[in-house]
């Protein structure tokens, strides 16, 4: 059932009275606590939810600053992990406009409680932020420096960097991976054994072979790396083709494995089954790294895959966009869609489902909730099909989709201008959703601008 209009959702939340209970699995946290999709989902937004917008705010100063991910604090507020080139406005610890990490503590307001930057004196690129036992925060990214926070070297032009951070922002420590080229970390998270797992992807080429170990592959690989609980390194494996392959997203899975996400534009090496162009690209992987399988997803045109949750019932659930309209996309819209691939432990697809219009539309996030729907993040242009209205260029979106694919809920955010949604979680009160991107806009839904590009919250109620 597709409910986008708001007296609609108004009646169906007045009749139907659900308890949700919100199960964390999207970027905060790669360890699944699955929830049921054996569609038994009550169609409903969150008991008490209306979508409408409580409060926004663009966060930064006269540069530019983003967010790419959120989080909840064990406090009732919540830390949100950006990037920023800004010394002025809401940057207070910063005096050169080289990028760095950026992590703000909100409170439920939007009210900023502390803010940090973490960097050197080169470029340094945050793409992910989960939670860790002992109440602080592990963060992934791509740094240049050799100096400030960043304390142990750099092989050559972007380093895997990863930060552990206490709860109130103080640095533990941090460690770098990488070789001459562009190696960059997008995902990490705190496995079960409380050690860490890290993904992204590295430059083979550009390594001069020095990262092969052995392999004879080229481009850019999946590269993902487990740390023990101190952070020092354990393990490495690399996986991909000749071309371009690149990891987004990872989780844990119930054997002790892991899936490594992401899109491959490779025909040969682990590729094996390729669609066309860039697909969608899923790793199985056992608790050592070895590869078990790999499965492509897609069509003839470019399609790429950035986020993953898991089901109750065993199954998982794959994001990201597709301009494709032939194999595996059976029902396209437009000119890029969001797309979902729901698919079993063994790599089967299960279903699939474009949703958007017919312009550009795109998922970076997934979230799960117990009810058995799903809470989703991206971005859209266009203004018809299962987007309602489009403020102008891109908006940022968000979505309500339940066990079956349907959207029961969306909104498009934003000014004329370009706004971006990267991720979005439920919050602490079980009836909100707090959605975090950037915005260039100072107009319609944004309530300002401070620079070139602002970082955008966005609290629903």
């Amino acid at each position: 059932m597709l409910l986008k209009k708001k007296n609609i959702i108004y009646g169906f939340i007045c009749s139907f009275l659900v308890c949700l209970i919100f199960v964390s699995c999207s970027k905060d946290d790669g360890t699944v606590d699955p929830v049921d999709d054996t569609g038994g989902g009550d169609d409903m937004p969150p008991v008490g939810f209306v979508g409408e917008i409580d409060w926004i705010k663009n966060l930064g100063g006269s540069e530019i600053d983003d967010a790419v991910a959120i989080v909840k604090s064990n406090d009732n507020g919540y830390v949100v992990l950006g990037n920023t080139s800004s010394i002025d406005g809401d940057i207070i610890d910063k005096t050169t406009t080289d990028s760095d990490f950026w992590v703000l503590k909100i409170s439920e307001t939007g009210t900023i409680l502390w803010n940090k930057t973490y960097g050197g004196s080169n470029n340094d690129t945050a793409t992910d932020i989960s939670t860790t036992a002992d109440g602080g925060y592990i963060i992934s990214g791509g740094t240049r420096s050799s100096d400030g926070d960043v304390t142990t070297g750099n092989a050559g032009f972007v380093d895997y960097w990863i930060l552990k951070i206490d709860a109130t922002g103080g640095k533990i420590w941090d460690r770098t991976f990488g070789f001459s080229g562009e190696d960059r970390a997008n995902k990490v998270f705190q496995t079960k054994d409380g050690g860490y797992l890290v993904s992204g992807f590295f430059d083979v080429t550009a390594s001069g072979g020095a990262g092969n170990d052995g392999r004879r592959h080229a481009g850019g690989e999946f590269w993902t790396i487990k740390l023990n609980a101190a952070g020092n390194y354990m393990w490495r494996r690399y996986y991909g083709g000749f071309k371009d392959d690149r990891s987004y997203d990872a989780v844990e899975t119930s054997d002790g494995g892991y899936f490594i996400i992401g899109t491959t534009e490779s025909v040969d090496g682990d590729v094996t089954d390729n669609k066309g162009s860039y697909d969608f690209w899923i790793v199985k992987i056992n608790a050592n790294g070895d590869r078990l399988w790999s499965k492509s997803y897609g069509g003839s045109e470019i399609d790429t895959g950035y986020a993953i949750t898991a089901t109750e019932d065993g199954n998982f659930m794959f994001v990201g966009d597709s301009r494709s309209s032939d194999q595996d996309i059976t029902n396209p819209k437009g000119n890029a869609d969001l797309w979902v691939v729901k698919f079993g432990p063994s790599g089967n697809i299960i279903w699939q489902k474009s949703l958007g219009g017919s312009q550009f539309d795109s998922a970076r996030s997934i979230e799960a909730l117990s009810d058995g729907n799903y809470l989703i993040s991206g971005a859209t242009r266009s203004n018809d099909g299962d987007v309602s209205t489009n403020n102008g260029e891109n908006d940022a979106w968000v979505l309500l989709m339940n066990p079956s694919g349907d959207v029961i809920f969306e909104k498009a955010i934003g000014g004329s201008n370009f706004d971006f949604g990267e991720d979005a979680i439920l919050g602490h009160d079980n009836a909100s959703i707090l959605l975090v991107g950037n915005t260039e806009s100072n107009d319609k839904d944004i309530p300002g601008n401070r620079g070139i590009k602002d970082m955008l919250v966005v609290k629903l109620k």
